[in-house]
């Protein structure tokens, strides 16, 4: 596989962005070639960025604003299945591990790991598919996993997680443009105009971080949401 790897990061926290670059330009082999200041600009980013340049790598905050990590990695996973995600977090918190290998991480890392180890990381799922995970979290996830006491922690579902993202009648427009509806047919399923439904179409796109109904219903497919 051709290298530099491109990489890419998200996190809300400038002090943390400049401290995990400096770490990734360390090595020759790796070309930080995107940086996002949360998960809706991450996704807005990709949206717009041509096959050579999308990011191999990204290194994934877990708590930002807007839009946070899990949900992130949840829909660029769907629309964008050849990137690697790797939550990079402070938290160690047990919800978030299971949140974030559901959501469809491929790693998950502690940020005061050495640049060595992140290096590593991007090399693990670059070249085996690998899953890297920090000693203190694996260790971490076995022992809830061995405790017979307690159970996993509740996740979302993938209508839970829509749930968050768009609102009751974003849904149910969302629906009817899956099942093959356009604007016109829907408003009049709906009673109201066709004008206010392309309106609410937009706000889909927006939200979902797509450009077309081809993509919205791949996203649906992939996700479950029919």
């Amino acid at each position: 596989m051709n290298k530099p790897w491109r990489v890419g990061l998200a996190d809300d926290k400038s002090v943390n962005r400049t401290s995990i670059a400096d770490k990734i330009k360390q090595f020759d082999d790796l070309d930080l070639c995107f940086i996002a200041v949360n998960g809706n600009d991450c996704l807005e980013q990709l949206k717009g960025l041509p096959p050579a340049k999308m990011p191999q790598v990204i290194f994934m905050d877990l708590e930002m604003p807007d839009m946070d990590g899990v949900q992130t990695i949840y829909l660029a996973r769907a629309l964008y299945p050849e990137i690697y995600f790797i939550v990079l977090t402070v938290f160690d918190d047990d919800d978030k591990i299971f949140e974030a290998i559901k959501a469809g991480a491929h790693g998950y890392l502690l940020k005061d790991e050495h640049a060595v180890t992140l290096h590593n990381a991007i090399t693990n799922v670059m070249e085996n598919g690998g899953a890297p995970m920090s000693a203190a979290i694996a260790r971490k996830t076995l022992s809830l996993l061995s405790r017979s006491d307690m159970p996993l922690p509740a996740k979302n579902t993938d209508t839970e997680m829509l749930d968050t993202l768009l609102t009751e009648r974003e849904k149910q427009i969302l629906l009817h443009t899956i099942n093959g509806s356009d604007a016109k047919q829907i408003a009049g399923l709906l009673n109201i105009s066709p004008l206010t439904i392309r309106k609410h179409i937009s706000n889909v796109y927006h939200k979902l971080h797509v450009n077309s109904k081809a993509q919205v219903i791949s996203l649906a497919h992939k996700n479950k949401w029919v």
